[in-house]
């Protein structure tokens, strides 16, 4: 009997100890299926990974295997991504897990359930479980992506009275699983059949985005995305360590505006009202940032 390949894609960026860390979680997984860690690095010279770190892991159990591809450059989320799920299509997997290297899998049974949602239903393409943060804020399933009607929703978001919650203000019923709009890019797993089918992710994004592209491709296809409530993974991401905050925002913007452009649904003019909308938020968020840091 021929054994099921997962591929588990891991990107690092000047990360070593969460990608290390992250490997650990993957080698504890209890699966029938082979599993076959892909480590994408495209961290800085002074920051590369030791292939050596994900040999001395593979000697200890015959269904994980592990692979380090160094890129020449960082071109971001999506293209050093696509460079590990076109590993996985060479190496027949049906199934790939990309997940972030700041990733905890406390359940040893989480791939497992993933891969139970996605053989139940060819029409899943994508599938997620429950994500929080260190201080239980949840992060999926993510709410989908609003017309023109709410560009202009951050002036309420600045100017309201905050309230404190459990979650994130675009976060859907995570209580329950169901099939949903979008799915957080941190860990989520993807049928490479539809990977192939719509040519990997959309590159043109350096970071930021791609859930939201994902997303309107499977609806475009006429596909899945389903969320699953009865597992967890631990994201802990920490926001002082992103970098600057005005580059970022940047970057958003840039994401944001091709995504307008590319794949929303709205007419022109209501393109042209979503994008005067992102410029005008950046350029306050990024006046803002300058004044206090004088």
């Amino acid at each position: 009997m021929t054994i099921m390949k997962i591929a588990a894609i891991i990107l690092n960026y000047n990360s070593a100890a969460d990608t290390r860390k992250c490997i650990e979680f993957l080698f504890l997984q209890k699966l029938n299926e082979e599993l076959h860690v892909i480590v994408v690095d495209n961290s800085l010279p002074d920051y590369r990974l030791q292939i050596t770190d994900y040999r001395l892991l593979s000697t200890f159990n015959f269904q994980l295997s592990t692979e380090l591809i160094r890129t020449e450059e960082n071109r971001g989320y999506s293209a050093g991504n696509n460079i590990g799920l076109r590993r996985a299509t060479e190496i027949g997997a049906k199934y790939a897990l990309v997940i972030n290297p700041d990733m905890e899998l406390t359940d040893v049974n989480y791939i497992a359930k993933l891969v139970e949602v996605m053989e139940r239903d060819e029409d899943v393409v994508v599938a997620a479980t429950d994500v929080v943060t260190p201080e239980g804020i949840h992060q999926n399933p993510m709410l989908p992506d609003g017309d023109w009607h709410g560009a202009f929703g951050w002036v309420k978001e600045i100017f309201g009275r905050k309230k404190p919650v459990d979650t994130y203000s675009f976060i859907g019923n995570y209580k329950e699983s169901h099939e949903c709009a979008k799915v957080s890019g941190c860990c989520l797993m993807l049928r490479m059949s539809f990977v192939e089918e719509i040519g990997y992710f959309d590159e043109y994004p350096f970071l930021y985005c791609e859930e939201a592209i994902l997303a309107r491709q499977v609806e475009m296809a006429g596909k899945k995305i389903y969320y699953l409530a009865d597992t967890q993974a631990v994201h802990r991401h920490i926001k002082s360590e992103k970098g600057d905050p005005v580059k970022r925002f940047k970057h958003w913007q840039r994401s944001r505006i091709y995504f307008y452009k590319r794949y929303s649904k709205d007419s022109w003019w209501g393109r042209w009202i979503s994008i005067l909308s992102m410029r005008l938020y950046v350029l306050i968020f990024t006046i803002y940032k300058r004044f206090i840091s004088r």
